[in-house]
């Protein structure tokens, strides 16, 4: 029987990459949509054939599952609600705001032996998950660096004209991503320093736990002619970049829906998705101290768990 998974989102991320991979996976149902506009509810339900939802909680309730496709502070209560009634969880980054409440939603969902993956697009392709391991086994790299230079908002970007990402920039919105490459490697991040710099760049240091060093240059404002996405990890082993991720986000979500359904399966007692409600708490809290670090002018220490 396939996993009734509720939408809760109408944005441009919902429509065209949630609700278009949720409506084609054989192993899902669409149990329907919830929005914060009637209107457009009532359009995207209409578009993928289910029913439009006035009320979240009527949603939840209908559902096995619910997949999350609004602002992070706004995604952070509803996942908490939806965890609380024993709902399984398909989040995107960043799961909140606050290492507070990305730590509810991962006490809840451990608590309640419930499945939880979070979207980080880059970690459901299989060429750059297959880079990161063997990476990752490789070890003795000193240090690895992140730079995404996005035009999502000096362009005609779908996110233009997102007000979440107007105020919390390419930290917060690309940050995550940055994040779920460089963790997986280099380890635990022991503390952060952070300035700001042209066009609302971030430029952030991280001390990793093990000893390497990391650095993450991000922003959303970039000018057009100076875009650019590049990753790369040093060490003895030389310089090393993971591969081209080859393929779009419906595919990429469509991988994220393969692994809940195979984390549902598993039951309360198999392993978290190594893309979990742990991991997506570990990335807020490494969020959280540089902005904190940004507007402190100083070294800031993150918590063991990103607590």
């Amino acid at each position: 029987m396939a996993l009734r998974i509720g939408l809760l989102g109408t944005g441009y991320w919902a429509r065209e990459v949630h609700g278009a991979a949720l409506a084609a996976h054989p192993g899902a149902e669409l149990a329907g949509v919830w929005g914060r506009s009637a209107e457009r509810t009532g359009a995207l339900a209409d578009r993928y054939g289910v029913a439009a939802y006035s009320d979240s909680d009527a949603l939840i309730a209908d559902a096995d599952a619910v997949a999350i496709a609004l602002p992070p502070d706004v995604q952070a209560e509803a996942a908490l609600r939806a965890a609380k009634a024993g709902r399984h969880l398909l989040l995107d980054k960043p799961v909140a705001l606050t290492a507070e409440a990305s730590g509810a939603i991962a006490a809840e969902v451990e608590r309640r032996g419930l499945a939880c993956v979070v979207f980080f697009t880059m970690r459901f392709s299989a060429p750059i998950e297959a880079f990161l391991r063997e990476t990752a086994a490789a070890g003795r790299w000193d240090g690895a660096q992140a730079t995404m230079l996005a035009t999502a908002l000096s362009t005609d970007s779908p996110f233009a004209q997102s007000p979440w990402r107007r105020e919390k920039g390419g930290l917060w919105d690309i940050g995550p991503h940055a994040l779920s490459v460089l963790l997986p490697v280099m380890g635990p991040v022991a503390d952060v320093t952070a300035v700001a710099g042209p066009r609302k760049t971030t430029h952030v240091l991280l001390s990793h736990r093990g000893g390497g060093v990391s650095s993450m240059a991000l922003t959303l404002e970039a000018p057009p002619a100076g875009a650019r996405s590049e990753f790369l990890f040093y060490g003895e082993n030389g310089v090393v970049s993971p591969p081209e991720a080859g393929q779009g986000p419906v595919p990429a979500f469509t991988a994220a829906i393969d692994r809940l359904l195979a984390g549902v399966e598993g039951g309360a007692g198999a392993p978290a998705d190594p893309c979990g409600a742990a991991f997506g708490h570990e990335v807020v809290g490494v969020l959280e101290a540089a902005a904190l670090a940004v507007e402190r002018r100083a070294t800031v220490p993150v918590a063991a768990g990103g607590a």
